[in-house]
């Protein structure tokens, strides 16, 4: 017996012996792609704890021996687990997954690491889900700079810093938009309530979407799911007083945690003929859907998605402005009220535009410890534009007047490595495009057939120089191709192109003749800028880019009548790449003065060789059935300088106003005249009360003020008319002198019924003020939209 006890009590020896024994672990905590070590990471083995240090260290001195589950966390990382076994002293090297702060390669959005010297201003999803029945363009007359060149109220092409069309790229989930851009009446073909923010980069910084992008790029974001077995949705109700329509949005994803995802998105709006302030809008109407569909595997080492996006909008164009003589013309140029009118209608008749859009997206990437991370993204888009327009016949009505199919193939193979001072991101871009214009129109084709193949690459450089001042270089190289096949008048192309092009020339038929011109462009971009916080509260901002962007298809070929924008447009094949330089500074100032006050200011200027500018030089009556202004294209040289303002004082916890400004100077060098359509100097305040513990009440105050713009060239154009004894003569019209500034109140309000319901009511020009806006292309015709009352039922869950 004394054995067996003697046994034991050795067992228990050991056993004691043994838990005793301790062992030291330490080690570091480092960031996964740029091999930064992370302060302040807490790592845990048990039930000890500790700290990294500012160089990523931590460690633990006395650990008993045994099993242990090791977990290390940080704020912008997901938790990293792991099972150890302490038998021995250990050192560990630790590496966390960075989410919040990672440098996505299509994304440029505030929240993440840098923006570089880049310009950028964001609209948010809070602003978005507020406004969820505007366009995109009247949405980003939110932010300074930034404007809208306007066919109406429901045809609207963003501006920024006085350019637009091809000159600003529009990126859709990650996809250059591909559509007839060039149009001043072609709408963006996107519906805003798919994306969760929109940021705006302003000028010609952003090299990665293309050297075309000279005025700037919006990028359009859709809603980051979370990684956990969920159900998410919301369904929006509008009810629209101008124009007494509706809008319905519903929006379903299914999460899981291992990173699957799969989401739908739809929605629809339907209006009639809008109102201005004293009369009816004849033919204002609009019916528009969109549907997208996606599905998604994301980890943070590698993922692939499918995205689907589809758009239909049938758009009313205003009556009046379609006018069947010269007389016609002249008395809508002149008459203070249409000269069409009806009762209010829902019919969407001719003029109109039918416009179609696809993308179909598939991209993936994969993240390399040593590498970094590559991207590449495969898109087809199909955008299908029929214009109607007045003709002459029942059954030609019935016929578009204009009828183009562009199809685009893009790829786009991306990587970016970082590290703890610098990052490098590089690029590939290769497409194709393919325009077919219909013949069955029975009219002539304002833009030919053709093919276009590009091609681009680009690598941006930036460098942590000191912790308060950041540097960054950058250059592209792109190539266009054009391959076209075009009619063109007899006399027109002796006159203008045999001398030189006759290598393009096909056959004669008639007074026609056959070309088929093969055009190529290279253009070199390149930007500079640095990133400088001379102290804590001051942010400074210098970059400079040299531009350079070739002539779209229609500044190269239009040749007729542009129905539903109701001009003759005119080409010209001669027309070289626009090559320009271009300086912008930010000065971003952040004070204590009540609850906090923020003030940016972006001071801009922009030089440019071969600018190509399209202005009246006349009208025509046509065969095609009416009167209209002729429009030609031209190069020359010119500057525009101006400045953004943007102020944000929060008064009180509940209390917050914010107010900018913003005006753009322009001047045709060749001709020493204004540049026209510049955006005239413009001021934006707003004063909001909001309260959470009220259910997220809000209450919004905003007025928009407008001034008159007094730098503008003179186009008047000389119409042909008869007297009562039928003797011709000519009387100018005067369709350059801008409208009256003018001044506008709104408000909003808001606030959440229960936990899951709310509701949101606003009104536009509350005071419903007659006006014009120069930037209207129908502002020729009629006045601008009146009071608007906007009220919309939303649950979310």
């Amino acid at each position: 017996m004394k054995l067996i006890y003697s046994f034991m009590l050795i067992l228990c020896g050991f056993a004691l012996t043994n838990a005793q024994q301790t062992y030291s672990v330490e080690g570091t905590v480092r960031d996964f792609h740029d091999k930064t070590m992370l302060e302040n990471a807490v790592v845990k083995i048990g039930d000890f704890s500790a700290k990294t240090d500012k160089n990523g260290k931590f460690s633990f001195s006395k650990i008993p021996a045994g099993n242990y589950i090791l977990i290390a966390k940080h704020p912008d990382c997901n938790d990293y687990t792991e099972n150890v076994g302490i038998t021995q002293d250990l050192h560990l090297a630790i590496t966390l997954e960075h989410h919040i702060q990672d440098i996505e390669t299509v994304t440029i959005h505030g929240s993440h690491k840098n923006n570089g010297s880049m310009v950028v201003k964001t609209i948010d999803k809070s602003t978005i889900s507020r406004n969820i029945t505007e366009n995109l363009g009247n949405l980003l007359t939110n932010i300074s700079g930034v404007n809208t060149l306007k066919t109406g109220n429901n045809i609207s092409k963003p501006i920024i810093h006085g350019l637009y069309g091809s000159r600003v790229a529009i990126l859709n989930d990650g996809v250059k938009l591909a559509e007839q851009e060039w149009g001043v009446e072609h709408a963006p073909n996107v519906d805003i309530n798919n994306f969760e923010h929109i940021d705006v980069v302003k000028g010609a910084s952003a090299l990665k979407y293309g050297s075309g992008a000279v005025g700037g790029v919006v990028v359009l974001q859709p809603q980051v799911l979370p990684k956990k077995d969920t159900i998410m949705g919301a369904v929006a109700l509008s009810g629209i007083s101008n124009g007494r329509g509706a809008g319905l949005n519903v929006k379903l994803a299914k999460t899981w945690e291992d990173g699957w995802a799969v989401k739908t998105n739809g929605s629809f709006k339907k209006l009639g003929d809008l109102d201005a302030p004293s009369y009816g809008l004849m033919n204002t109407g609009l019916q528009s859907s969109g549907f997208n569909f996606g599905v998604q595997k994301m980890t943070f080492n590698k993922g692939f998605s499918f995205d689907y996006y589809l758009t239909k909008s049938s758009v009313g164009i205003l009556r009046s402005s379609h006018v069947g003589n010269s007389e016609d013309l002249y008395l809508a140029l002149t008459s203070p009220e249409p000269i069409y009118q009806r009762d209010f209608s829902y019919s969407i008749d001719n003029p109109r535009q039918d416009i179609e859009h696809h993308i179909a997206k598939v991209s993936a990437y994969q993240r390399f410890e040593n590498f970094g991370k590559i991207t590449a993204t495969y898109s087809f888009q199909y955008n299908h534009r029929q214009e109607y327009d007045i003709r002459r016949g029942e059954e030609l009505s019935k016929k578009p007047a204009l009828d183009l199919e562009l199809i685009t193939n893009d790829l786009n193979i991306d990587h970016i490595i970082e590290r703890g001072k610098w990052n490098l991101e590089s690029g590939i871009n290769v497409g194709y495009q393919n325009n077919y214009s219909n013949t069955d129109t029975e009219a002539r084709r304002l833009v030919p057939n053709y093919d276009r193949y590009y091609a681009g690459i680009y690598s941006v450089f930036k460098y942590k120089i000191t912790p308060d001042l950041d540097m960054e270089v950058g250059g592209r190289y792109d190539f266009d191709h054009y391959e076209v096949t075009k009619w063109y008048d007899l006399s027109d192309w002796n006159k203008l192109y045999a001398a030189d092009y006759s290598d393009f020339e096909v056959r004669v038929n008639q007074n026609r003749i056959l070309t088929k011109p093969s055009l190529s462009y290279h253009n070199v971009s390149a930007n500079a800028g640095v990133v400088y916080r001379p102290f804590q509260n001051f942010d400074l901002k210098f970059n400079y880019a040299r531009v350079s962007r070739s002539p779209n298809v229609a500044e190269l070929f239009s040749d007729g009548l542009h129905h539903s924008a109701a001009i003759i447009e005119r080409g010209d094949m001669r027309i070289k790449s626009e090559t320009g330089n271009q300086f912008n500074v930010v000065a971003d100032f952040r004070a204590n003065v009540l609850k906090g006050l923020n003030i940016s200011l972006n001071p801009y200027f922009f030089y440019t060789k071969n600018f190509i500018n399209e202005v009246p030089s006349g009208y025509q009556n046509t065969q095609w059935g009416g009167a209209f202004v002729v429009y030609k294209y031209e190069q020359i040289d010119a500057k525009m300088y101006g400045v953004d303002l943007d102020v944000q004082l929060k008064i009180t916890d509940n209390l917050a106003y914010k107010g900018s400004a913003a005006y753009v100077y322009g001047q045709d060098l060749t001709h020493d005249v204004p540049l026209i359509m510049m955006m005239p100097p413009n001021f934006n305040n707003s004063l909001e009360f909001s309260k959470k513990e009220w259910k997220n009440f809000y209450f919004n105050v905003s007025n928009n003020t407008y001034l008159k713009q007094t730098r503008f060239p003179i186009y008047n154009i000389p119409i042909r008319l008869f007297d009562s004894n039928g003797n011709a003569y000519n009387q100018e019209v005067d369709i350059s002198t801008p409208p009256h500034g003018y001044s506008l109140w709104n408000f909003q309000t808001g606030v959440g019924l229960s936990k899951n319901f709310g509701v949101d009511f606003s009104v536009r020009n509350l005071f419903n003020k007659s006006y014009r806006d120069y930037l209207n292309r129908l502002r020729f015709f009629a006045d601008d939209m009146g009071r608007n009352f906007i009220l919309t039922l939303k649950y979310q869950f």
